[in-house]
């Protein structure tokens, strides 16, 4: 086994997903070997239908595999029970999607401080952790405004910050600047990579945006059903 692979939070072992239709098997993706580690911004790429959202959610356990395994922080999942893998996706793994999906009724603060409280956490650990992470995204002067008084960027902000409050090991993000302006995202993704580095998370990124990817630490490419490692596309470029 790798360096990378040994030191991975995040590892996809041989995993394969198929459904049935019918009589016949759609194989999404086949054998994938993947390995994240802490700090580490990974780009997914591929053209839209080529399994990029089923592949993160296998990796965030809302899926299982076919077969082979996903290892979380070394643990196998696969054959956890249900009330295991819930706790594991809880504790270990954020996630970011393109849509923000932050509680309207409630302060950039409040849906920061919830899932840390349910996750069991005292409200006042979990309202000083909110405003450390909003500070961190560069949103201290925001924290009790509601998501309709803040911009699609600060939005998005507010979900990272809220993807890292249970100090996960592993932070899956599926097109998490696709709704957003080329300059937002770009701000919206410095601010993504800032707290992967300083959390220590292991990201997982999705993107159709080459531009984003070539700023990641390596891509991984998704091209019929298989990965195959691009490397770091800003070294290639030069």
């Amino acid at each position: 086994m790798s360096d990378a692979f040994a030191a991975a939070a995040l590892r996809l072992q041989g995993a394969t997903r198929t459904y049935n239709q019918g009589q016949n098997t759609l194989v999404v993706f086949h054998h994938v070997n993947l390995a994240v580690t802490p700090g580490e911004v990974v780009a997914l790429v591929g053209p839209s239908g080529s399994g990029k959202s089923s592949l993160l959610h296998m990796a965030g356990l809302l899926e299982a595999p076919t077969s082979g395994e996903v290892f979380i922080g070394g643990w196998a999942a696969s054959a956890m029970p249900d009330a295991e893998r819930t706790r594991i996706r809880r504790d270990t793994i954020g996630f970011v999607y393109q849509a923000h999906h932050l509680l309207p009724e409630f302060s950039a603060l409040e849906n920061v401080m919830i899932p840390q409280l349910i996750a069991g956490r005292r409200k006042r650990e979990a309202k000083e952790e909110a405003a450390r992470l909003l500070d961190l995204v560069g949103l201290r002067q925001r924290l009790e405004h509601r998501p309709a008084q803040l911009s699609g960027g600060e939005q998005q902000r507010v979900a990272i910050a809220r993807a890292v409050a249970n100090h996960p090991r592993v932070l899956l993000a599926d097109e998490p600047t696709g709704n957003l302006d080329p300059r937002t995202a770009a701000g919206v993704f410095d601010v993504l990579v800032n707290i992967v580095r300083t959390e220590g998370v292991a990201a997982l990124i999705a993107t159709h945006n080459l531009e984003l990817a070539v700023r990641m630490d390596r891509t991984l490419i998704l091209h019929e059903g298989r990965i195959i490692d691009g490397g770091n596309l800003k070294n290639k470029a030069n």
